[in-house]
């Protein structure tokens, strides 16, 4: 009787796997999906907060989420397959990144420089995006969570939620605002600035600092980042 128990068990928990394992492959949200539902939710919550600072952006096909002083937007697609560059990206104001040194002819090639911008992302694919209602900033975002679930994570030593970027770098939210102080993060790999000739300790408005991530084994290690941490509450 125990080793029915046992096997039945085992047999049970090997099928949840492969329930998960299947819908996530599937690009649909698995019901075991904490991380990716409860993403939604918290970004819904930044998306009330920050409601002044959410507009559509014409010129990338997406919707952008602005920092309150301007310096920094996150965007994000609202079709993949009409993205003209990335599907999710940072725009940044490059004047303090001037001012600490920076040669943007050295930045590498996923870094776009213009008008004073710089702008780094990632392309998440060609899909045309399908919505089953109006087209909105979270319907957008849940389409990366239904379709690019790779693509979000969390951070578990700042309670944040995130969309990886590439390189490196991250756009992150706080899991619960109410509790938090980092309600949002704008997150960049110093390497190619200092590479292109940036001080990252000079740079006005923005943190040069250790930040602790999980490596590939799940074991957590420090690295290099450039903050720009908000505190909307």
């Amino acid at each position: 009787m125990k080793k029915t128990s046992v096997f039945m068990a085992a047999t049970l928990f090997t099928l949840l796997v492969m329930v998960a394992v299947s819908c996530d492959k599937g690009g649909g949200i698995s019901s075991l999906d904490v991380v990716g539902k409860d993403s939604i939710n918290s970004f819904d919550k930044l998306l009330q907060q920050t409601a002044r600072q959410v507009s559509p952006d014409e010129m990338n096909g997406g919707w952008s989420l602005a920092a309150p002083d301007n310096t920094a937007r996150f965007i994000w697609s609202k079709n993949y397959a009409e993205s003209p560059l990335h599907d999710v990206m940072l725009e940044l104001d490059a004047a303090p990144f001037l001012a600490a040194g920076l040669d943007p002819d050295k930045l590498s090639e996923n870094f776009a420089f213009y008008e004073g911008m710089i702008m780094v992302g990632t392309k998440l694919g060609e899909e045309t995006l399908k919505y089953s209602g109006e087209v909105t900033p979270l319907a957008s975002y849940e389409q990366i969570v239904k379709l690019k679930r790779n693509s979000i994570g969390y951070h578990g030593a700042l309670d944040h939620y995130g969309v990886n970027l590439g390189d490196g770098n991250l756009f992150e939210w706080a899991k619960d605002m109410s509790t938090n102080d980092k309600d949002m993060v704008f997150v960049l790999n110093p390497e190619p600035f200092i590479a292109a000739g940036v001080d990252p300790d000079r740079i006005e408005g923005w943190a040069f600092a250790k930040v602790t991530v999980d490596d590939a084994n799940g074991k957590p290690v420090e690295v290099d980042k450039i903050l720009k941490p908000i505190n909307l509450l």
